[in-house]
């Protein structure tokens, strides 16, 4: 599928048949994958990757999908680049978009993702900025309709910190019909624009009981309560023990509920080892699907 956006940023920019859409064929590409099927549908095409920040996940499945999809994939430090040496961001997006077919950047701050995709005449992809994670919640959203068989109609609970990540997957909610209970400190929501908007295509609910929103949950997620962006160690005491994903907090969702987690994971903060290798962890196959879903996006972007 083609989409009508040019760049992907926060998930905002996609309309819900644009964003169901790429969670079908990130499940069709899954299966001709493990079929040994790779059709060469960016051949000769050239990914930048703009790395502010460390990358495991993100490096990796962009760089493999490139490959798998034909094309290629160069991996941008923004230590070795002349960004580290005083050249503007304009500058940059006008140079790159010259050489390549998409940029895709993990950095600290959205606006410089906003200021490298106005001059970029590439598609920008967003691997992660301090407000959103759009490729993350492709691949959460993937692994819920992999598991769950529907996304419309589902519930989900979001636990602890209302992050990059949690904003991204309200918009993700909107687009798919899915429920969100947001439990938080009152200090850590969720950006309140967000869910503004979201709260006119589904039920958004804020709350700071961890009780309150995984009850009857189908999905329960957590992300790291200290992060890239907020280090400060006294931030972990108001999160925990309150916050924390253990064996009991599962026990309040459903009975059939997965568990996912974006990772890295701390183990025994955020999530309890009893849950994150316990059987309703599915976290493996949503790090595994960052892969697919990051195809699906490329394809749909700079597809020719």
């Amino acid at each position: 599928m083609k989409l009508k956006t040019k760049n992907l940023l926060t998930l905002a920019e996609l309309t819900p048949k644009e964003f169901l859409g790429l969670i079908d064929d990130s499940i069709k590409l899954k299966k001709e994958l493990k079929k040994g099927s790779n059709k060469p549908v960016l051949k000769n095409k050239t990914l930048a990757m703009i790395f502010q920040k460390p990358s495991t996940r993100t490096r990796v499945s962009f760089e493999t999908g490139m490959f798998q999809l034909g094309g290629h994939a160069i991996n941008l430090s923004s230590n070795d680049m002349q960004l580290s040496r005083g050249e503007s961001v304009e500058d940059t997006a006008k140079t790159l978009s010259r050489y390549t077919d998409c940029i895709m950047a993990r950095v600290y701050s959205h606006d410089l993702l906003e200021n490298l995709s106005e001059h970029s005449s590439v598609p920008v992809i967003n691997g992660l900025s301090d407000s959103f994670h759009p490729c993350q919640i492709l691949a959460d959203f993937m692994t819920i309709k992999e598991k769950k068989k529907k996304l419309k109609g589902l519930k989900i609970a979001w636990i602890g910190d209302g992050n990059n990540v949690c904003n991204s997957m309200i918009y993700g909610a909107a687009l798919s019909g899915i429920e969100m209970s947001i439990a938080t400190p009152k200090e850590f929501a969720p950006d309140k624009d967000v869910v503004k908007k979201s709260k006119k295509s589904t039920t958004i609910e804020l709350t700071s009981d961890p009780l309150v929103a995984t009850k009857n949950a189908d999905v329960v997620v957590t992300d790291t309560h200290s992060s890239i962006h907020n280090s400060d160690p006294k931030r972990i005491k108001k999160f925990l023990p309150k916050y924390q994903v253990n064996s009991k907090l599962m026990k309040t969702a459903k009975n059939d509920a997965i568990f996912l987690h974006c990772l890295p994971a701390k183990r025994e903060q955020e999530v309890t080892s009893s849950v994150i290798d316990g059987t309703q962890s599915v976290v493996w196959d949503e790090a595994e699907n960052r892969l697919h879903t990051q195809k699906a996006l490329l394809a749909a972007l700079i597809r020719a």
